[in-house]
């Protein structure tokens, strides 16, 4: 099984089995995250990072499923079963995480709760609906997730990773993928966790951001988004990046086409 060094359990883990609509009753009123919220990064991310850049990547508004609706400043919040879940819906990343170190926040908004809210990765093949309550990240061998309930799933197979999150409390999720060792790291709330997968450089297709939920009307909103830079031509191109103010004053630059494309292309 690959990135997981240990089972605890097997195939079966404790999930609902019984197929309803999954809605909860918070103990305090919820209260819906927007992305032009004002979002607090944990401050997890690690120094090696810090000479990086901004990672330009959202929730793709095609890679979802049906029962995900996207919303706020560049579609960075992922609102799940708006009326009522009957199943299981995800929502991937729009870049793939290729090459050198990647971080990214996850701010969960105060509705946690249900069969399985979940974090991770995967490649374009792992699915992104169903309709039954399912740990959908890791059923497979196509991706890699960590459930609200503290548990690793990947190819099917779980184990005890962390705590259960508190219900009706809401926390960020960092994660960080770095590619040359091929780990996958998670952060709750400012405390690393430890690593969590390895052996994912091992996968020779493109691993993108995933997260999906069980749960009726349960919001994650992308705050941080970072990586390291791969080279010094990548370096330049941040900085062009960074001195624009528009995305569509690209096309104004008095460049060739090809170096146009090569900034648009920034991860």
């Amino acid at each position: 099984m690959l990135g997981l060094d240990r089972v605890d359990g097997g195939a079966v883990a404790p999930v609902d089995t019984v197929q309803h609509r999954e809605r909860n009753t918070p103990k305090q009123p919820a209260q819906t995250l927007g992305a032009d919220d004002n979002y607090k990064s944990s401050s997890n991310m690690p120094d090696s990072l810090k000479d990086g850049c901004e990672a330009r990547w959202a929730w793709s508004r095609r890679d979802k499923s049906h029962e995900v609706r996207l919303y706020g400043k560049k579609m960075q919040t992922a609102h799940f079963h708006p009326n009522w879940s009957n199943g299981t819906a995800g929502v991937r990343g729009t870049r793939p995480l290729n090459y050198g170190r990647h971080y990214w926040e996850i701010k969960i908004s105060q509705r946690i709760f249900g069969t399985s809210m979940m974090f991770g990765v995967g490649t374009k093949h792992a699915r992104l609906h169903v309709d039954a309550f399912v740990n959908l990240l890791g059923e497979d061998e196509h991706s890699w997730g960590l459930s609200h309930k503290g548990l690793l799933w990947h190819n099917g197979k779980w184990r005890r990773y962390c705590s259960p999150f508190q219900e009706n409390e809401s926390t960020i999720v960092g994660m960080l993928y770095d590619w040359s060792t091929g780990t996958l790291t998670y952060f709750k709330d400012g405390e690393c966790l430890g690593v969590a997968f390895t052996e994912l450089k091992k996968i020779s297709e493109g691993l993108y951001p995933i997260v999906c939920s069980t749960a009726a009307k349960t919001e994650m909103t992308l705050g941080l988004k970072w990586r390291s830079f791969s080279n010094l031509q990548d370096r330049c191109r941040a900085t062009i990046l960074t001195n624009l103010n528009e995305e569509n004053c690209i096309e104004r630059l008095p460049l060739p086409n090809p170096m146009r494309e090569f900034l648009r292309e920034s991860g």
